[in-house]
């Protein structure tokens, strides 16, 4: 990889080709995730696109939840040229930056196809820095911006043709870039047996009428917080405004890793608390079989050959089990007071978390 089509616009942030990260961290990534849903039980789609350029990999990956199976398409080849956002019939084409984007994922043998079009409803929001250590090592440094917004066009899930259209078909997004695990796992070595995102994550970026809630928490199991986020967005333009320091209560299933609801109060925001109810209605279980790490065989980055695209049809009984131990993906209603939207209910617990029961990184809710 030397000169390649972005090095003709002036993008450049370092002295190198755009071909090369200012870092030769072989963990250096640039990706691209969505979800989509119709606000409702119906079905939903998480699906997403990476380049890995010090690897020499971009991936993509679309996986929807629909009755009791998950319909995965998953694709993989080297990469050439950071402009291409194409990896067999997946690609991402920025329409308006930061405001509109579409998604293909061309018919083939396997059991999703899908033509639709983002229009974001809140301003781009730069979420705040992610950056963790390992040993010393640093295993995350990343940047991310969120976005609500609802989409336009057509989905066909085994054999289903779905109309997606804005009235009640609605999403998230994010952009994220730099640094976490990715590829071929390597060797423990002396962080044998250590989880770099042990804890409590959630995220839940949420859509309503007028306005929309990012609340992010990476929480220790000793109480530090590593990240948090908790910020209202107005669609009109008004300037965001901070909540506070966000406090959970979660309900956590018997026998499971998983949340069956939460509230989350903002206590210190502007007017008056806020007491937002968190009701999940259909899971994803991302983690098994689109490359977020619990896959020996698949791996975001991962080198898998040229042009090899692959489909899977998992029974949501069979994978549940081992997809419990990694990040959960669900489509939610949110209320507070006369407010009603829908989103991302998103949550992993990564080791022990003694707080809801988990005493070690295999033991289950009481």
């Amino acid at each position: 990889m030397t000169v390649s089509s972005w090095d003709d616009y002036p993008v450049h942030q370092t002295s190198e080709l755009v071909a090369h990260p200012a870092t030769s961290d072989r963990n250096f990534y640039d990706r691209y995730y969505f979800n989509l849903h119709g606000s409702s039980d119906e079905l939903f789609a998480v699906f997403g696109l990476g380049q890995y350029p010090n690897l020499g990999v971009t991936d993509a990956f679309v996986n929807v939840r629909y009755g009791g199976r998950q319909h995965i398409v998953r694709a993989s080849t080297e990469l050439l040229d950071r402009a291409s956002t194409r990896v067999g019939p997946i690609r991402v084409e920025v329409l308006e930056p930061l405001r509109s984007l579409r998604v293909v994922v061309e018919p083939t043998e396997h059991s999703v196809a899908m033509d639709v079009t983002w229009e974001g409803a809140m301003p781009a929001h730069q979420e705040p820095r992610q950056y963790l250590r390992n040993r010393d090592r640093v295993v995350f440094d990343t940047q991310r911006f969120a976005q609500t917004g609802r989409w336009t066009g057509s989905i066909s899930v085994d054999g289903v043709d779905h109309s997606v259209t804005p009235d009640r078909w609605s999403g998230t997004r994010d952009r994220s870039w730099g640094v976490r695990p990715v590829g071929e796992r390597e060797p423990d070595g002396i962080r044998a047996g250590q989880t770099p995102m042990a804890g409590m994550w959630n995220y839940f970026p949420m859509l309503f009428d007028d306005h929309s809630i990012v609340y992010m928490c990476h929480e220790r199991d000793d109480g530090e917080r590593l990240l948090e986020e908790a910020t209202r967005i107005w669609h009109d333009g008004r300037p965001a405004e901070w909540l506070g320091r966000p406090e959970w209560t979660h309900r956590m299933v018997s026998g499971t890793r998983l949340l069956e609801g939460s509230t989350i109060v903002f206590p210190d925001a502007p007017d008056q608390p806020i007491e937002l109810s968190c009701e999940p209605l259909l899971a994803n279980w991302v983690s098994v079989g689109t490359g977020y790490g619990i896959d020996a065989d698949w791996r975001h980055g991962m080198y898998q050959g040229v042009d090899v695209v692959q489909g899977l049809v998992l029974e949501v009984d069979d994978i549940r089990g081992l997809g419990q131990y990694g990040i959960v993906d669900h489509v939610a209603r949110f209320s507070y007071g006369d407010q009603v939207g829908y989103g991302l209910y998103e949550h992993g617990f990564f080791g022990p978390f003694t707080r809801m029961g988990l005493t070690d990184s295999t033991s289950l809710a009481p």
